[in-house]
């Protein structure tokens, strides 16, 4: 599938650890790579836990001890003929460089590239690399510290590098990832009162809690949820409202 442009720069960014941003880059990385027909590459410039890394290893291992998950790469594979998308390593500070180098020397067309970068603007090349992007992606919880370092680091790329034209960036979307049970709690009014007082967007979408997003390949498991060589499995998507999440996000990036 061509996009008929330039390959998409995409990040899940945010400045606190444990909100969701490897995740997400992975699922969604996943669901375009694996279902959709896109070709996609990673990059893992999370230094030093480099999760996505850690978690392609842990992937090709448990296809090789789960008789269950063999199968369904297999499937894949015959299916599409396609290969697993890349996750390479690299710093911060290196990775459009790396980036443009692999769109030119790609077998095939490109589509889009993600960009997993550390939690903290301090480190070098962060800020450099969130202005290359297109589209910036912040998970968000109902947790106080999490809300205010998401929103003042939202309000820089923001109002800042965007409106300075000093950036790549087409939008930044704000979104609702591990909220508990079924319906929203009036917490959440007040936080998006605050966000729509700075001027930044929310997504509509907003994500369940689920302990399938904290959960790795088990050999057990008879579906797959958070995999890089899979895509998640479609009836827990719809438990947690990823479906509706990808058709939100597809609208968004323009595919």
């Amino acid at each position: 599938m061509d996009t008929k442009h330039k390959p998409l720069f995409i990040a899940f960014s945010t400045q606190k650890g444990g909100v969701g941003k490897s995740t997400f880059t992975a699922l969604v990385a996943s669901m375009l790579h694996y279902r959709l027909g896109y070709n996609v590459a990673v990059y893992d410039c999370d230094f030093p836990q480099h999760s996505l890394s850690q978690m392609r290893e842990r992937d090709l291992k448990m296809v090789m001890k789960s008789e269950v998950y063999k199968k369904l790469a297999h499937r894949q594979f015959s299916t599409i003929n396609k290969k697993d998308y890349p996750v390479i390593q690299c710093k911060a500070d290196e990775a459009l460089n790396k980036a443009g180098d692999f769109i030119r020397s790609s077998a095939v067309p490109v589509d889009v590239l993600f960009f997993d970068l550390p939690g903290t603007v301090n480190t070098p090349g962060v800020l450099t690399t969130l202005a290359g992007m297109h589209y910036i992606f912040s998970p968000i919880t109902a947790d106080r510290v999490v809300i205010e370092s998401t929103l003042s680091f939202t309000d820089v790329l923001t109002n800042v590098l965007m409106k300075k034209s000093q950036t790549s960036i087409e939008a930044i979307r704000l979104f609702w990832n591990q909220v508990d049970g079924r319906e929203k709690s009036p917490l959440y009014e007040v936080y998006e009162k605050v966000i729509t007082e700075l001027g930044l967007t929310l997504m509509q979408t907003y994500i369940t809690d689920s302990k399938r997003f904290r959960k790795e390949g088990e050999a057990t498991a008879k579906t797959v949820f958070r995999s890089t060589l899979l895509p998640p499995d479609e009836k827990l998507m719809k438990v947690c409202r990823l479906d509706m999440f990808m058709d939100e996000f597809i609208r968004i990036v323009k595919l």
